[in-house]
């Protein structure tokens, strides 16, 4: 029996490590551990932990640098602490562009898989094009007001610092349709949400759609260009291209042996509820799995979810390791509670 384990991370346990206890439990099978992460939660540690690469963390300016390299491959995410504005009108991305301008002038790597989600910004990555040497006759570096007067972008420099590496940008899987502009753009569904003035939002998306025009006009109208407060844009500007972790995982060389001629899917996360459906990384799982024409099953810290919800999201079978707190499920549990539970579930899943 060939059994993918594609979890994401539960509890303080990372993808790996939370694959590994689920594995144990199929002990005897052909059974494939795939560290898996989503945009933002948890990809980057997922991630190197596929490729064999160490993790590193700097400070820069109070923002976390997080990055890992192997293979041609450089893996880097900037976060912020939480919190902050609804609509972030005079956040910068230039601190995302700094550490990808450090990583493009070392030694080259073949990609760079930027996840896009450590930042709360709504200047369409003009901050971060600007530190990679993109020049304008306004500064790009002050927040999406700036944008509202500008006349003019060259690229030239930034497509000169990225020579031929390929720029990968890493999104949520709900975004990755997100537009930029207009109705369905991020202004409008961002600000109608807070409550802000109408002028002031039709204000602010006629500046990002200056700004975006005048970069890149082709790419201004892209499904995917809003990703994360418009960084999505930025990387398409420059010739990159945006995923999702799941997708770089099951895509990979390490995810195409993992998931060839499987007969059982096995993924987990801490809490299954109604309000994340467990997230990118059981979404993604569940969808190879209907590929494959194979079940997928889930095991999670807690279970809030009924069978009948459960199908229509591709989970075949979800199995709790602890009873559910109902009011404020945590999903912490331990590797050997995952593992004793799924060599539970393993008797009524083997063939």
């Amino acid at each position: 029996m060939r059994v993918l384990v594609a979890s994401d991370g539960i509890g303080a346990l990372t993808s790996a490590q939370a694959g590994a206890a689920l594995a144990a439990g199929w002990a005897g099978n052909d059974v494939r551990v795939l560290p898996v992460g989503d945009s933002g939660r948890g990809f980057l540690t997922a991630y190197a932990d596929l490729i064999g690469a160490e993790v590193e963390i700097a400070v820069d300016d109070g923002y976390a640098v997080t990055s890992a390299g192997a293979d041609g491959d450089v893996v880097l995410q900037v976060s912020a602490p939480d919190g902050g504005d609804s609509l972030p009108l005079t956040a910068s991305s230039r601190i995302l562009g700094s550490a990808l301008a450090r990583v493009l002038a070392g030694p080259r790597p073949a990609r760079v898989l930027l996840d896009l989600s450590g930042l709360r910004v709504h200047d369409g990555g003009a901050g971060m094009l600007a530190r990679l040497g993109v020049r304008a006759d306004q500064p790009l570096d002050q927040g999406v007001s700036a944008l509202a007067t500008i006349t003019e972008v060259d690229l030239a420099a930034a497509h000169a610092a990225l020579g031929d590496t390929a720029l990968i940008g890493v999104v949520p899987a709900d975004q990755t349709g997100q537009h930029l502009l207009g109705l369905r753009g991020i202004t409008s569904l961002r600000g109608r949400e807070a409550g802000l003035d109408p002028a002031d939002l039709l204000a602010t998306d006629a500046a990002l759609d200056r700004f975006a025009r005048l970069t890149a006009a082709d790419q201004a109208t892209v499904a995917g260009a809003g990703a994360c407060g418009g960084l999505g844009f930025a990387v398409l500007a420059l010739g990159g291209r945006l995923t999702t972790g799941p997708a770089l995982a099951f895509e990979s060389e390490a995810g195409i042996r993992a998931r060839h001629r499987v007969d059982l899917v096995v993924t987990g996360c801490s809490v299954f509820d109604f309000l994340r459906r467990g997230g990118g990384v059981v979404a993604a799982a569940a969808q190879l799995a209907s590929d494959a024409l194979s079940p997928c099953v889930l095991i999670a810290g807690e279970v809030v979810v009924g069978a009948r919800e459960m199908r229509t999201m591709g989970i075949e079978a979800a199995y709790a390791v602890r009873e559910s707190s109902l009011d404020a499920p945590q999903g912490a549990v331990t590797a050997d509670e995952l593992t004793q539970t799924a060599a539970r579930v393993a008797r009524s899943w083997h063939w």
